[in-house]
């Protein structure tokens, strides 16, 4: 049995992992990784991204189900013949070898001979912006410094894959933020397939073809980071991915796509129908900050409220206006600086409103958790 799709380099089958028997960290997990993309593995601490990764790297061994490269069962391989690359966060650099050496190393072990080895080590280092640092020792880079050697490392050899484990977990803001789009552009003048865990939204975002948001051992949803952000497909997705505003409700009626929740006060709001159950069940309303409108902006909207203002949070391109809506008393709108009405002040109530289309209606959040 191998994957089917030319395109797929990755096949992860009804892969199952538990340590003690009885609670799988890894549910029935089905997943194919795409020759060249970058896929990013994120969710919550436990949420089974990380053992994911370790069993596609062969540090983990499945309960059951199968895991192929390509036309090639992988599970079944010890993690050195995988010819996998692999970044972790705390580099896993060798103190008593110079950075040239340490990125050769991966070679020597390869058997390639020392002139090509120091070549390609060369132009690896070079690649990260390293070139002139190779006689130096770990001990003598910065953290930055030393994660790009572990980079270069990892790509080296030319593996096929790439995984990487929280890599920039040990940088300060900045520097991580610089290395995020250093690491994919090296992955589009690559090509190379990488894998990539992080409990970091932002950074999931940022870099990634695709996300596939992990919760309790199973994949929430897997797509783009727009569509991640734009259309979750439950309350889960909707509240770890990028902030929400959340009423909640009854599903009180339902035309096709558009149905009708009604909130505890007796408000009735128009939303997308995405992940919801019968006439009377609870509803979880999703509205991102950024989509709705204030004052005379909210009139042609579909959806519209009066709101009291409890507090402005100046972020320096846009401001953060935190109101009580329908009962729910953080609920938050965010407004560019150029758009923001200089006269609003703390204890006012406006009119406020948002469209249909951008109003979702998802599972209540208790069932995600």
């Amino acid at each position: 049995m191998t994957a089917t799709d030319p395109n797929t380099l990755v096949s992860f089958r009804k892969v199952q992992k538990s340590y003690d028997g009885e609670t799988l960290i890894v549910r029935d997990l089905n997943l194919d990784i795409r020759k060249g993309e970058f896929l990013t593995l994120l969710g919550p601490s436990g949420s089974g991204k990380t053992t994911s990764l370790m069993m596609l790297a062969g540090f983990e061994t499945p309960t059951s189900g199968e895991i192929w490269l390509g036309s090639k069962r992988l599970d079944t391989v010890p993690p050195h013949k995988r010819d996998i690359g692999m970044v972790f966060q705390n580099y896993a650099l060798f103190p008593h070898m110079t950075v040239q050496e340490n990125v050769a190393f991966p070679l020597s072990v390869r058997k390639v001979n020392k002139t090509d080895a120091i070549e390609r080590a060369k132009k690896a280092l070079e690649m990260v912006q390293l070139g002139k640092l190779g006689g130096r020792y770990p001990a003598q880079l910065s953290g930055g410094q030393q994660q790009r050697v572990a980079l270069a490392r990892a790509l080296v050899f030319q593996p096929q894959l790439v995984l990487m484990d929280e890599p920039l977990g040990a940088l300060d803001k900045q520097l991580r933020e610089h290395m995020q789009i250093e690491i994919k552009h090296i992955h589009q003048q690559l090509g190379v397939t990488v894998v990539y865990v992080t409990h970091d939204q932002s950074e999931a975002l940022t870099m990634s073809d695709r996300v596939a948001v992990f919760h309790q051992g199973e994949i929430q949803q897997i797509d783009s980071a727009r569509n991640l952000y734009e259309r979750p497909n439950n309350a889960f997705v909707a509240n770890f991915i990028g902030e929400n505003n959340r009423l909640s409700g009854k599903l009180t009626g339902r035309n096709g796509d558009i149905c009708t929740i009604t909130l505890p006060h007796g408000e009735v709001v128009q939303a997308l129908a995405v992940n919801v159950g019968e006439t009377g069940s609870p509803v979880l309303l999703s509205i991102r900050p950024e989509r709705v409108r204030l004052n005379g902006a909210s009139e042609a909207c579909a959806n519209r409220f009066t709101g009291r203002i409890e507090e402005f949070i100046y972020l320096g391109d846009h401001v953060r206006i935190r109101l009580e809506v329908a009962g729910a008393t953080h609920f938050v709108v965010k407004q560019p600086i150029a758009e923001l009405d200089a006269a609003l002040k703390v204890g006012d109530v406006i009119l406020l409103g948002w469209d249909t289309e951008h109003t979702r209606a998802l599972d209540p959040l208790e069932t995600q958790q």
